[in-house]
């Protein structure tokens, strides 16, 4: 550290300790001098969507109340940011779809070539890279856009280094990695804008997009960035660049909503008036106030809000014509001590499935008796038996042998490592592992290091059922090369990359049944990058994951997809196909439904394969309902309604009979019910999908949803 940069941490740890000693002038100037730099992260990192002030306001919050704890003062700024970083990736992972449906943004991400978007960059972005680099930020994933939002702020001075990888809870090195292989994502997203504005277009282009709906999502994301990437014509667009560092430190630092500032100051005074000391701006803050008890915080304030040109937020700030142009107030009720924020209530909707309501949906259902016992209350110097239970998962896999089971007693089973399972069983003695009786056993991975998949499985023969995996940085459970393996009534959820994946070359006759893949930031459930015969996914939901629901990509082997449901995803409903080369696989894929996807309800990403769809549903998905432009394939008796793309684009091989754009008078009405509440609701008592009316419709066509 430069002697400067020391005297400015020291200075903060000054500040840090005199607010631990209870001094209010320290905290609040502890506040307001980090307000900037979380609201620019955080901002940053969502695109200015309405979230970003409750977001900042509750790390904030979080910040002054566990500023006690902190043993280390010197850590205080990088313990902040992690605390922002955490609070961005939880409401990617958990809330996302839910949220943008029921608070849709108040203004639509503007076509880059509209009136809006020229008149903000023509104000904003003065080089033509710049603006290039704003619409390119939309083509990256949220893993990379949260780092950029950090990143931005290490490219302008605010943060260190150290601060950005302390938030990515990462050494400097591997974060290091992180940033590069970010924006190496960048650039190639900058290409794919360029190709796109070029003037000719590339034919090949050209034909790749005839049935793009202009939707930057994560299939066309990878398509685009394919061509790109692997086309000599176009990959001339990615020379010439100027440096993002350079791009991103011309452009300004997004100014804090005043009502945000004034909010957070008045939580953390417990109600009380804010000390004009302690803030900059001090006559607008006065000014905030005075008129706060005639039109609130929110009303009253001169507003900052943001331009998106085409996914980078950039600063404007002005004065609203109508104070309800500015959402919900930021109105803080907390009594002394609790810093607690109270916010408009959300209004009641039956579309986001409650997560208590199928983390475990039913009991009883475990093995009755087992040769090995786990139990967190357990010792690995222990015999693993039911009186003297190991510890560790990773102690009871190393022990197993082929017809033994293992039963996991209740309670949370935390991992510190990872675990690889390598014992195979046989076709005559399967190994179990399973919840034990009616207790829930829950493998809590977080602690698992953020580069490392939880668990991995390169064994055969192995049954897993009635367990919970969850809190995993990376992939939750990933299978390599496995056959003959059943997965049965789990519930994977909250994890940092996709749930479940069987992939790889000899991954063949498993079976996926009666399972909730939930809240994973990449895909629920997923059979990938490999081949083998056999593989059957039926009776699962998966549901609120970052990536595609269900996803086939790369897999060249037909997988049998039947009764599932795959419903607010941050992509697709079911992808199946993808890769390069273009896989092609004849998938059998019947009476699944998909609804309220941000993506296609069912896409075939380029397999070339002759697709068996039928008595499949897509309804309300942001995309096309069925998405199946590459593909031969047959589809029968499908249903698609009010998706916003469109019910269908048809490959010219595709041959539809029956299906609903193809029978007169078909319609929302048709359906017996359009209340998800039954069918995003628990389980049976068997742990199958619950019965319901919902996109039912009596005649024949579309998914059966009486249960799997």
């Amino acid at each position: 550290m430069t002697e400067s940069q020391t005297a400015f941490a020291q200075d903060i740890a000054a500040l840090v300790r005199d607010a631990q000693r209870g001094r209010s002038a320290a905290r609040d100037q502890l506040i307001t001098g980090h307000l900037s730099l979380i609201y620019n992260i955080v901002g940053r990192a969502l695109n200015g969507h309405p979230d970003v002030d409750d977001l900042v306001q509750d790390t904030m919050l979080q910040a002054i109340n566990g500023l006690g704890s902190l043993r280390d003062p010197d850590r205080f700024r990088s313990w902040l940011v992690a605390i922002a970083y955490r609070r961005v990736h939880m409401h990617l992972r958990s809330r996302k779809m839910t949220l943008l449906r029921r608070h849709p943004e108040p203004v639509d991400v503007p076509d880059p070539v509209g009136d809006f978007a020229e008149r903000t960059t023509a104000e904003l972005v003065v080089a033509e890279q710049r603006r290039e680099l704003a619409e390119a930020t939309r083509w990256l994933e949220d893993r990379d856009r949260e780092l950029l939002g950090l990143w931005w702020q290490e490219a302008r001075g605010d943060l260190t280094r150290a601060e950005l990888a302390a938030a990515l809870e990462l050494n400097p090195k591997h974060a290091a990695v992180r940033v590069q292989r970010m924006k190496a994502q960048l650039d190639l997203s900058r290409g794919v804008v360029r190709a796109l504005r070029a003037k000719p277009l590339c034919p090949e282009l050209q034909q790749t997009i005839r049935f793009w709906d202009g939707t930057a999502d994560s299939v066309w994301r990878k398509r685009l960035a394919r061509h790109v990437r692997d086309c000599p014509r176009c990959r001339v667009h990615q020379g010439g660049m100027v440096t993002p560092e350079r791009l991103l430190l011309g452009i300004a630092a997004l100014p804090v909503p005043v009502a945000l500032w004034a909010g957070i100051q008045a939580a953390a005074a417990g109600g009380a008036a804010v000390a004009p000391s302690a803030l900059s701006g001090v006559s607008l803050v006065a000014h905030v106030q005075s008129l706060a008890s005639h039109k609130g915080l929110a009303a009253a304030a001169v507003a900052a809000t943001v331009a998106v040109g085409g996914g980078l937020t950039y600063a404007v700030v002005y004065e609203p014509e109508r104070p309800a142009a500015l959402g919900p107030s930021l109105t803080i009720t907390s009594a002394p001590g609790t810093a607690a924020a109270s916010r408009p209530a959300a209004p009641a909707v039956s579309e986001a499935p409650s997560a208590a309501a199928t983390a475990r949906p039913v009991a009883g259902l475990g093995v009755p008796k087992a040769d090995i016992y786990v139990s967190p209350g357990g010792s690995d110097d222990g015999d693993g038996s039911l009186a003297r239970p190991y510890a560790s998962i990773a102690k009871a896999v190393a022990t197993v042998r082929p017809g033994q089971t293992i039963a996991l007693r209740g309670g949370t089973h935390r991992l510190t490592s990872p675990i690889t399972i390598s014992t195979s069983g046989t076709a005559e003695k399967r190994v179990t592992i399973s919840g034990y009786g009616g207790e829930r056993a829950v493998i809590d991975a977080s602690a698992v290091p953020a580069d490392k998949w939880a668990i991995t499985q390169r064994s055969s023969y192995w049954t897993m059922r009635d367990l919970e995996i969850t809190g995993a940085p990376d992939a939750a459970y990933t299978c390599l090369s496995c056959r003959d393996n059943v997965y049965l009534r789990l519930s994977v959820h909250d994890n940092g990359g996709t749930g479940i994946m069987l992939r790889d070359p000899g991954t063949a006759a498993n079976q996926v049944l009666d399972s909730d893949f939930y809240a994973n930031r990449g895909s629920g459930l997923a059979v990938q990058f490999g081949d083998g015969d056999g593989n059957r996914l039926r009776g699962n939901r998966s549901f609120r994951n970052g990536g595609d629901g269900i996803n086939l990509g790369a897999f060249d082997s037909r997988v049998s997809v039947q009764y599932n449901w795959s419903y607010a995803n941050g992509a697709n409903g079911f992808a199946v196909g993808g890769g390069t080369p273009a896989v092609s696989a004849a998938h059998q894929v019947r009476h699944n439904a998909a609804w309220g996807n941000d993506g296609h309800g069912f896409v075939d990403e380029g397999n070339t394969g002759a697709i068996e769809l039928g008595n499949n549903t897509a309804f309300r998905n942001t995309g096309l309902g069925f998405a199946i432009t590459t593909a031969p394939a047959v589809l029968r008796n499908n249903a698609a309604i009010g998706n916003e793309r469109g019910e269908q684009g048809l490959s010219a091989a595709a041959k539809p009979t029956g299906n609903s754009w193809q029978v007169s008078g078909f319609s929302e009405a048709t359906f017996r019910s359009v209340d998800p509440a039954v069918a995003e609701g628990a389980r049976t008592a068997a742990a199958k999908l619950p019965g319901t009316d919902y996109l039912s419709t009596g005649n024949g066509v579309g998914a059966s949803m009486s249960g799997s």
